[in-house]
């Protein structure tokens, strides 16, 4: 809660940028990256450095190529934030820390109910082609104007 005996916790003025993980933040999640690949060449960049250039990008909205230089390379970066995605490091990172959230707010680390508004549950109903506006839709192609139909020839 922000409250000003709580302001200090939340105070980044000392960071290098306010994006950066503070020491409480990284141990948390210190754990749940991934040791570097058996075989090949030493990991020569810092995990933490990493983690602090995607949440600058996140944070800041800011293209891959605007990196500060004091942060590691954007195609590091990148890299390693495609590889946490597709082997789901990042899914873990997110689960661990909802549930650290639940449990600070003294509520079930996993929740057990689900609320469905009657909005969202009227536009499932119609479901299919019907409900998706014309605009919304891939226009089609004409056979006539296609470079197949011109280049094969015609049997009568």
């Amino acid at each position: 809660m922000w409250t000003t005996e709580n302001r200090h916790r939340y105070n980044r003025d000392k960071l290098r940028y306010p994006s950066d993980l503070t020491d409480e933040e990284w141990s948390q999640i210190e754990d749940l990256i991934p040791p570097a690949r058996r075989g090949g060449r030493r990991r020569k960049v810092v995990i933490r450095d990493v983690l602090d250039g995607v949440m600058y990008v996140l944070s800041t909205g800011c293209q891959w190529r605007y990196i500060p230089r004091d942060l590691p390379p954007r195609s590091t970066v990148h890299g390693y934030l495609e590889r946490w995605e597709y082997d789901g490091t990042l899914a873990k990172i997110h689960h661990v820390l909802y549930q650290k959230c639940r449990e600070q707010a003294d509520r079930d680390p996993s929740p057990t109910a689900c609320v469905i508004d009657s909005q969202t549950v009227k536009s499932a109903e119609k479901g299919g082609p019907a409900s998706i506006p014309k605009g919304m839709m891939r226009g089609r192609k004409s056979v006539a104007r296609s470079a197949i139909f011109w280049s094969t020839p015609r049997v009568c």
